[in-house]
């Protein structure tokens, strides 16, 4: 089943075009992995996802339903824009977690804070949750440390839990190993694994080839903010149509 359908995305930031129409779409329980060189706009894709940045041109359907149409000048206020958010969680860069509050507080946060709108969420099934999270990304025993206290992989796993505990339909990751020294990229790519295991619908931009060739299930290559090649891993890495892609792979294999 087709969870997401992007179609014609264009954005600009005032004269520059970054997205120049990008179309694609995803089933559910699946993963794509989005590669390109820096600058080729596969951040500001995920951001347009994530309602962070507002697409002047196309629209985006999450299981056939439009949730965004740029054609459509109402309808995007503040309110609106927090809930469809929720439909995506999302993964930074650089963790982004609130100093202030432990791992298991960074966990919880957000659903405490709607605990009054969701009338089946109580403080303790809130607090489970998020200690059954910590457990599952191996991180129980440091449910009571603060973000300086943890390690960046540490960090990060946390800022995964953090966004499952949303239950968002789709789990989406901006180079989630970027940040990271290579002896904790491992840790965090483990994760990912596991919940790709798990069928867990995600979109991964990210800059680890190796990774997104053993993980996703379709490989999107976007250059000059377009989407160049769309396939199977198979397809993109060992049969590539294009030559832009096969001269960004050489790039990237080259020593």
């Amino acid at each position: 089943m087709i969870i997401l359908e992007v179609q014609n995305i264009v954005k600009r930031f005032g004269s520059t075009e970054v997205l120049g129409g990008i179309s694609f779409s995803l089933e559910e329980g699946t993963s794509l992995a989005i590669i390109g060189a820096s600058g080729s706009g596969k951040t500001t894709l995920l951001r347009c996802l994530n309602f962070l940045e507002r697409p002047n041109e196309g629209r985006i359907l999450l299981r056939g339903e439009v949730l965004f149409d740029a054609q459509e000048s109402g309808g995007y206020n503040d309110v609106s824009i927090r809930q469809k958010r929720l439909h995506f969680g999302l993964v930074f860069q650089s963790f982004n977690l609130f100093p202030q509050y432990t791992a298991l507080g960074n966990v919880t946060l957000a659903r405490e804070l709607m605990a009054g709108k969701q009338k089946q969420d109580t403080l303790e099934s809130i607090r489970q949750q998020g200690l059954e999270l910590l457990d599952q990304i191996g991180l129980s025993d440091k449910r009571d440390f603060y973000p300086h206290q943890l390690s960046g992989g540490q960090q990060q796993r946390v800022a995964i839990a953090r966004a499952l505990a949303m239950g968002p339909d789709i789990l989406c990751f901006d180079e989630p190993t970027s940040a990271l020294d290579p002896e904790l990229t491992g840790e965090v790519l483990k994760v990912i694994r596991g919940l790709a295991e798990k069928n867990t619908t995600m979109v991964i931009v990210t800059h680890e080839m190796e990774f997104a060739r053993g993980v996703a299930d379709k490989i999107l290559f976007m250059d000059e903010g377009v989407v160049v090649e769309y396939g199977t891993p198979q397809e993109v890495f060992d049969n590539p149509l294009n030559e832009r892609t096969k001269r960004f792979l050489e790039r990237y294999s080259s020593p």
